[in-house]
């Protein structure tokens, strides 16, 4: 396989199982085909991994969401409700429920706005309104803008499963013991010592890869940033996880398959 044969295969493998464009390194030709077989066999081997880390998490929801609650904001919607509600005072709750009644005035379906309080009520406060839905089936996907949010916008939802709305941005359920056993991260610390996860910077415009789980269940390949300490700090690379379903939808918990490495410039 020549030189860019070799990088323009890997760049494909990779871009299939992570909703990020991943920088690969130049590297020589034996380091290169090292790198390929390492990645194929992570990838390869996601379908036979039966160890999964247990869930911890999770809400439930009541009923199915839909496309139907899907709202996409005007470009004046987030001056305006800031303008009605940062002058009505109380308390962040209040305030949460003064933005939401804001998208009903602005017109969000009914559905969209029974979505916001939804999040609002199982998610810790935050405001989410879901601003794109990708029917799966028996698991679905929810692209979610949180407009009060300073950093870290975008998120994922997985939804209708069991339990309802599982926060694929929540790093507390990834496979955290089987990322730090592996001996690609020992060696990324050797070079980062204080590597660590952070939530996806999702765009809504890549769907997460979906693919079939043990015993006729499902599984989505998610792509996590590490970074070396801090949000701004040099980056690190891209821990490479799967979100396990069972055939009814049942939440499994997630399975650490590999990393991707770090960009050669930082």
């Amino acid at each position: 396989m020549g030189q860019s044969t070799g990088n323009r295969f890997l760049r494909y493998i990779l871009s299939a199982h992570s909703t990020r464009k991943v920088v690969i390194p130049k590297v020589g030709r034996t380091m290169r085909k090292s790198l390929l077989l390492a990645t194929l066999f992570a990838l390869g081997a996601v379908g036979l991994l039966q160890s999964y880390s247990v869930p911890q998490g999770g809400t439930p929801s009541a009923g199915k969401v839909g496309a139907s609650a899907v709202w996409q904001m005007s470009p004046s919607f987030l001056s305006s409700a800031h303008a009605t509600c940062d002058t009505a005072g109380g308390s962040p709750s209040s305030y949460a429920d003064c933005f939401i009644n804001q998208m009903r005035k602005a017109g969000a379906s009914a559905d969209a706005v029974a979505f916001a309080r939804s999040l609002h009520q199982t998610s810790g406060g935050d405001v989410g309104i879901m601003t794109g839905f990708n029917k799966v089936g028996p698991v679905d996907v929810g692209w979610i803008t949180y407009p009060l949010r300073a950093n870290t916008n975008y998120g994922l939802l997985f939804l209708n499963g069991t339990p309802g709305i599982v926060n694929a941005e929540d790093l507390k359920l990834l496979d955290r013991a089987g990322m730090q056993q592996s001996g690609q991260y020992q060696d990324l610390q050797g070079q980062f010592p204080k590597v660590g996860l952070w939530p996806g910077d999702r765009d809504g415009t890549t769907w997460p890869n979906s693919q079939s789980g043990p015993n006729n269940g499902i599984q989505f390949v998610l792509s996590y940033p590490l970074r070396n300490g801090c949000q701004a700090c040099a980056h690190a690379g891209f821990a490479l996880f799967t979100w396990n379903f069972d055939a009814g939808g049942k939440f499994l918990g997630t399975t650490f398959i590999g990393l991707t490495p770090p960009p050669l410039k930082q």
